[in-house]
């Protein structure tokens, strides 16, 4: 039965958590009280999920681009790989910290986010799955505040891995 390969292919990926990067992940979200959240698709609902979180249990100013007339113009007017960047542009202060979520770590919005960050001296924290060596990674891994990367080519498996890693630090 494959839905108990998944089953069995997530345990193993939660086994694998890095217990080093989920500190400096508690750490880096403990620092911040405004925090913007990035991902697409499965990841942009990881990114509510948790924004929601971490303002009612983390008592943060958290923020993820859930807005979809805002998103859809921002798309048309800025281009999909610039809207993220422009909702960045728009709302991050110095002071933010941007989480960026990217299974494949090969999201061309999402890199353009993290090369917003490392130009504007942001904090930010990459999550990626996929190719060790993925884009995200590669440029801005040992940029970013956290890089955490899930040992998987499963979308399934890497997006219930990120969403394990964000939700361990909220305690309620």
């Amino acid at each position: 039965m494959s839905c108990l390969n998944t089953l069995r292919d997530i345990r193993d990926a939660v086994d694998d958590i890095d217990i080093d990067d989920l500190l400096k992940l508690e750490k880096v979200i403990g620092e911040h009280n405004h925090i913007f959240i990035i991902g697409n698709g499965g990841s942009n609902a990881i990114a509510q999920h948790m924004a929601i979180d971490y303002t009612k249990f983390l008592k943060k100013r958290c923020h993820a681009f859930g807005d979809s007339p805002r998103l859809t113009c921002y798309m048309n007017d800025y281009g999909v790989d610039n809207a993220y960047k422009q909702y960045l542009l728009d709302f991050a202060t110095k002071n933010s910290l941007v989480i960026l979520i990217s299974s494949s770590g090969e999201s061309r919005n999402i890199i353009k986010c993290a090369e917003f960050c490392d130009t504007n001296k942001l904090s930010f924290v990459t999550l990626t799955g996929f190719e060790p060596d993925n884009l995200l990674r590669r440029v801005y891994g040992q940029k970013a505040d956290v890089d955490i990367w899930v040992d998987s080519k499963s979308y399934g498996v890497v997006e219930c891995t990120h969403e394990i890693y964000l939700h361990s630090v909220v305690e309620n």
